[in-house]
Parts: C-alpha cells; structure tokens; sequence
C-alpha cells in the first residue's frame, strides 16, 4: 500500500510556457522552449547537469524570469504580474519542493508543514489541522510532534511534499526532489507523486535520475537550450 492513503481529488489548473528565451549575459540556457504540462500527470524533465532544468522548473514557478516569451497558469498569462501578485500565486496556486527538504529543525513536522497557511493569515487551529491531514494522508500520521532531525530523509522529503500542497495547490514543482535519497526512498517519493496525480494533481519535476522516468507520465529531455519529448 502506497503513502498517499485516502482519496482526495484536487483542483486542476493548466501550467504552459511559450517561446521562453533566458541568458544569463552572454550564456544563453534556454532558446525558444515552449511545451503544455500535462493536467493530473507527472511530468518529468531530464537531462545533464547545468543543461538549464532547475532554471526552466523556477521561470515556469514564477521564481525567475525570462528574457522574453510567456508562462501561461490557466490560460493568464503571469510573468506581468508585480512582485505581491506573484507571491499570493505561489501561496495559493504553486507547491515547490526542492533537493533539500528545507524543514526548520526548531519546529515539529506538524508545525513546518503548517506554516505556509499561517503565513498566508489562516488562524493556527485551521492551519494544524490542515497540516494534520496532509500528514496523515502522505503517511506521517505516527510522525506529527517530532522534529526533522528525528525522522529519515525520505520521511523529511514527504513532510516538504506536504508543506508544498497544505494550501491544496494544483501544482507541485519538484526540482530534484531524490537527490538526497537512496533508491528505496526514491521510488517512494515517485510513488507519492504519482498517487497524487491520480487524484487530480499537477506534478512537474526536474531531475537527472533517469528512473524518474518510470513513474512518469511524460518525459522531455533538455540539452543544448531545446526540450525534447523523450516518451
């Protein structure tokens, strides 16, 4: 039996891009790459180090910005929007989760995955309770009041994966989410995205695993500035 234990169906939003160009003063990463994520899917985009994936996962974020071209969320297109725009979207709509889980070692599971609510002005019973729920259901049940140093790595990256989605966003970007994970934790983690997806959640991940590949619906590999279908 999987993590991810009950049955929830989540909202569905479209994440595109169009003719996205971005140099870094005469470095050119990214020429022209256009491409729709599939809705309710896991879409993997490999490729070697320093070929510009994490680049691309943070300008379709709204982390960065490209030179020209669009990133389309829902058809809008939001590379226009002021700084405050962009951060109440990523609050609502985006959910991140990178290498390192980034959990703050002071504070329980409980308390980590709650703080995106509390930050966004939910009040702290409502904000627990949707961290309790998204524990349970990736898992964690047993793991509420324990800190980060007390947990496995795996079970720190399922804790980031429900910090990423407590405030049910419909996009989960992953930008190496593995890296720090032995096989067994992996295919764990993969698993995870995949059981969400089916529930109706977005899933777009940046990797050089290439076993990535396995759990996904769609893989594109990206080198030499272009992103390629791979299946």
């Amino acid at each position: 039996v999987g993590a991810v234990q009950k049955m929830y169906y989540l909202r569905r939003m479209k994440l595109s891009v169009r003719d996205i160009h971005k140099s870094y003063g005469s470095m050119e990463v990214l020429r022209g790459i256009s491409v729709d994520v599939a809705e309710s899917a896991v879409t993997a985009i490999v490729g070697p180090s320093g070929a510009g994936k994490s680049t691309l996962l943070h300008i379709m974020g709204t982390l960065d910005r490209p030179n020209s071209g669009s990133v389309l969320i829902d058809g809008v297109d939001v590379t226009s929007l002021r700084d405050k725009a962009l951060s109440r979207l990523r609050n609502t709509t985006l959910g991140f989760v990178f290498q390192s889980h980034r959990l703050l070692p002071e504070f329980s599971i409980v308390e980590n995955v709650a703080m995106p609510c509390l930050v966004g002005g939910m009040g702290r019973r409502q904000a627990m309770e949707r961290a309790r729920c998204w524990l349970e259901r990736l898992g964690l049940a047993e793991r509420l009041d324990h800190r980060p140093s007390e947990l496995s790595g795996g079970e720190c990256q399922r804790a980031a994966v429900a910090r990423a989605l407590v405030n049910d966003a419909p996009l989960l970007l992953a930008d190496e989410p593995t890296g720090n994970l032995d096989a067994a934790r992996k295919e764990q983690v993969f698993k995870d995205f995949a059981a969400l997806a089916r529930q109706g959640l977005t899933v777009l991940m940046v990797t050089h695993d290439v076993h990535a590949a396995n759990f996904a619906d769609a893989v594109y590999t990206l080198e030499n500035q272009q992103l390629i279908r791979s299946n």
